[in-house]
């Protein structure tokens, strides 16, 4: 297998894939029946976003541009940020669906976990000069 191929089936396709569900998700009416502890919500948008952040961060790994990698942290949190306001924005024009400051907050956080989380994951145990597995 190539490894374009393979960066597009491992890295790419699973981003695409969780960005789809959540869209497609967000455009059916609230669901009747959600755990009904209190912030139950942010918490699953907050873990929604750790997986977005670390899948985003995962496949901006794969960019053959090298000037990129110090930007992929901060790349990497705008990008599932700004998804995450966007789910929001398109949650609002869903019948039975409402936008909210604290979710946006909660996607941008998760966001931010997730990017931190898998980046400390991928340079974890790193020896100096060695690069960062991919």
């Amino acid at each position: 297998m190539s490894h374009g191929l393979k960066n597009i089936l491992f890295c790419w396709l699973p981003l695409v894939t969780y960005c789809v569900f959540i869209y497609i998700q967000s455009s059916y009416p609230s669901p009747e029946r959600l755990p009904s502890f209190e912030f139950s919500d942010k918490i699953m948008h907050f873990g929604a976003f750790v997986v977005m952040g670390a899948l985003i961060y995962r496949a901006y790994h794969t960019l053959p541009f090298e000037i990129i990698l110090q930007w992929i942290v901060p790349l990497s949190i705008v990008s599932a940020s700004l998804y995450g306001i966007s789910d929001e924005i398109h949650q609002s024009l869903v019948p039975y669906r409402h936008a909210s400051i604290g979710d946006m907050i909660a996607d941008v956080l998760g966001s931010v976990c997730g990017v931190y989380i898998y980046h400390w994951w991928m340079t974890a145990g790193k020896k100096e000069g060695e690069k960062v597995r991919r």
